[in-house]
């Protein structure tokens, strides 16, 4: 019966988890390898801001007296500011996950691409990747934005002056109106006193007679 119950409490004992699988790192891809070279070049070019005649400009006693000792300072110096921007390179790329992401967006680009061709698509352009568009066109796309909102405010602009034109217009054409009335008013004025006149001239005479007899009455003793 011993045996029984230690062979049944053998059993019922919990297995010991399995060991975490060994990290291994992953394989960089195009976009992966393309974003090293690019950390790379820009750390390449960086540390060479540091070169010896720039060094040497800086401490141009040191330069001509010791010059072994300064060139040993600048190449530690080089030697240890990469070192460090790699090792934080490396660092950032690890706790972002940079290579597995981009990996990943290959995966997407590849897997679109297929599905693309799969489905025979005819008459569609290729898509041209952002760093080989022309000038023009990459001047064009930053510049959209900006002209858009000027392009805006010059149509609201635009609107607004036409607004006013559009107000004097009419006011010009009552002014206008009012002065085409004052004219017809005065053209009649003006054909009123002329048959006036021409009634007067019919009795000027009886009318002038009329007066120098009463002038000679009155001059009479």
């Amino acid at each position: 019966m011993a045996t029984v119950a230690g062979g049944e409490e053998q059993a019922a004992a919990p297995q010991s988890p399995p060991l975490p699988a060994r990290h291994t790192p992953l394989a960089p891809g195009p976009r992966a390898s393309r974003f090293q070279q690019v950390l790379d070049s820009s750390l390449s070019h960086t540390l060479g801001k540091i070169s010896w005649d720039n060094f040497a400009a800086c401490y141009p006693v040191v330069a001509e007296r010791s010059p072994a000792v300064l060139r040993a300072v600048q190449k530690q110096m080089v030697d240890r500011l990469g070192a460090l921007c790699q090792k934080e390179f490396e660092s950032v790329l690890q706790s972002r996950n940079v290579v597995a992401k981009l990996n990943e967006l290959e995966s997407l680009v590849s897997e679109a691409e297929r599905r693309r061709d799969d489905a025979g698509v005819v008459g569609v352009e290729a898509s041209i990747p952002p760093h080989m568009l022309p000038a023009d066109q990459i001047l064009a796309a930053h510049l959209a934005p900006h002209l858009a909102q000027q392009q805006s405010q010059l149509n609201a602009k635009l609107q607004t002056v036409q607004a006013h034109n559009a107000k004097l217009f009419n006011d010009i054409q009552t002014q206008r109106a009012e002065m085409q009335s004052l004219m017809a008013l005065l053209q009649k004025v003006f054909e009123d006193i002329d048959a006036a006149n021409g009634q007067i001239d019919g009795v000027a005479d009886d009318l002038a007679k009329e007066t120098r007899m009463v002038e000679a009455e009155m001059t009479e003793p």
